[in-house]
């Protein structure tokens, strides 16, 4: 018998293991390149403006130029009652939304989830609030909550129940006018993402527990609920940033007002830089949202990977 030798051996049985080094790819780079620039340019790079501008006084003006005056925007933000009223606002807004609309999203999707007739039809009108932008949105449901012609009122005068209300303007139904808009509006995309786990959990889970007399409260308690926790979770999670986090819907409908009383962290920001020119001190209030949401996501995290372990 012939022996090899041993560097023929060696190249026949490939590199020694813990000795040889991976060479990195550089021609990856290329391929992501495409995906990565828009994402630098777009949302990195004016993230990191907005950051060093809340610390300078950066204001409306050609002429004026831009001097560093380190953390002066943070300490007056901290005695700002009125960002801090918006800030609040802007908490009752994002939870007042959220809930309601994930209630009312889980139960329009377990409905679709039936085998009813006509189901897809249901389905794709469902939707249509989704595939609205929301400025339209907004002036279809100001138009609905006209004074005068407004569906609504017209509606409450028809059943005797009063001569109606500018309910946009009430100082007491401005929020919960604006509330019931972002629950409309919001809801089919969390019945989208609701329906889509309900079809992924399997039929024959149902079935074995009807067969053991299980109720459909039990079965919704016992399989249903769980496969679908942390998907509720999830959008719950992103659905409470991104109702924190609008603008467009509540300025088309009310542009903050009656008083302030919508007048949402956003809204804020926005009148600060492009009504009064105050850039500096909208970038801080800009700052200090999206340490918020940094929290949010970072708590949303850590609650993932705890569940994780405990699995």
């Amino acid at each position: 018998m012939t022996l090899a030798p041993p560097t023929e051996r060696t190249e026949r049985a490939g590199p020694t293991p813990g000795r040889s080094r991976r060479r990195p790819d550089h021609g990856a780079w290329f391929l992501v390149l495409p995906a990565l620039i828009p994402i630098l340019v777009l949302s990195v790079g004016p993230l990191l403006y907005g950051i060093a501008l809340a610390f300078t006084d950066a204001q409306s003006g050609r002429t004026r130029s831009t001097q560093w005056i380190g953390t002066l925007n943070f300490r007056d933000l901290l005695q700002d009652t009125l960002f801090w009223e918006s800030f609040r606002i802007g908490l009752v807004w994002a939870v007042g939304v959220t809930i309601p609309q994930f209630v009312l999203a889980l139960g329009l999707a377990l409905l679709l989830n039936e085998r009813l007739r006509l189901r897809w039809l249901a389905r794709a009108l469902a939707i249509i609030p989704w595939a609205m932008p929301e400025v339209v949105v907004g002036i279809i449901w100001r138009l609905v909550y006209h004074p005068d012609a407004g569906v609504l009122n017209e509606t409450l005068r028809d059943l005797g129940l009063g001569d109606g209300r500018d309910w946009l303007t009430g100082l007491a139904t401005a929020l919960p006018a604006v509330i019931l808009v972002g629950i409309w509006a919001g809801m089919p995309q969390t019945t989208v993402v609701l329906l889509a786990g309900l079809q992924n959990t399997p039929r024959e889970l149902h079935e074995a527990a009807a067969m053991d007399g299980a109720g459909a409260w039990r079965r919704f308690r016992t399989v249903t609920w769980p496969a679908l926790r942390p998907i509720a979770l999830a959008v719950s999670a992103l659905n409470l940033i991104w109702n924190f986090n609008a603008f467009a819907l509540v300025y088309v409908l009310t542009a903050g007002g009656p008083g302030g009383r919508t007048r949402l962290p956003m809204l804020f920001a926005y009148e600060e830089a492009f009504r009064y020119g105050q850039f500096g001190y909208a970038a801080a209030m800009g700052c200090v949202m999206v340490a918020l949401v940094a929290v949010l996501l970072a708590l949303y995290l850590v609650g993932r990977l705890r569940e994780g372990g405990d699995r």
